[in-house]
């Protein structure tokens, strides 16, 4: 495997900061290539050596950050509820402006349904309807309730400044996964 130069990791890099920071301030359909070459110092033909346009650009960066959550979901799948959120809920403090800005942007509304997407796919294995507290249940009715109470979840915690701390957002969403799916 051919190791990427730094100066272009560095650019791309840059370049994705620049883009989460200007949805931050306006609406995405504001954003120009040249908005985002300014603000991540790159001429604009450095942005189309990497990406052919801004939603290019705006989709590679969902489809990182979900795969990066399905990874961590691949490494926690021996974890509780609660330990395996930590896990999110670390990752979304780390991800700060790229989560808060994707979830609160009405310019944004494909990185909410692939990541309501991806909680449904993560939680599939964990719902029982033959046995138990959830016989009888429709299961796709269970995956969208409890996925949309998670992306709900951390909605809500970006919109009030992440008042609770990921450990508590963890260990609280931990429990009523817990206390219904299992």
């Amino acid at each position: 495997m051919s190791k990427v130069d730094r100066r272009i990791i560095k650019s791309q890099e840059a370049i994705k900061k620049a883009v989460t920071e200007l949805m931050a301030e306006k609406k995405f359909d504001d954003i120009t290539i040249q908005n985002i070459a300014d603000r991540a110092d790159v001429n604009r033909g450095t942005i189309y050596l990497h990406y052919m346009d801004k939603y290019d650009l705006l989709d590679k960066m969902i489809e990182e950050h979900i795969n990066n959550l399905r990874e961590l979901c691949q490494s926690a799948s021996e974890m509780t509820f609660k330990e395996g959120n930590y896990v999110w809920f670390e990752y979304f403090e780390n991800h700060y402006l790229f989560f808060s800005t994707m979830l609160a942007s009405k310019g944004a509304p494909y990185f909410r349904s692939r990541f309501l997407e991806l909680v449904v796919e993560e939680y599939k294995p964990e719902v029982d309807t033959f046995e138990g507290k959830n016989q009888g249940l429709d299961e796709a009715v269970i995956l969208q309730f409890f996925a949309s109470a998670m992306v709900g979840s951390v909605e809500w915690w970006f919109k009030n400044g992440m008042s609770q701390s990921a450990q508590v957002m963890a260990e609280q969403t931990g429990a009523l996964l817990d206390r219904n799916l299992e």
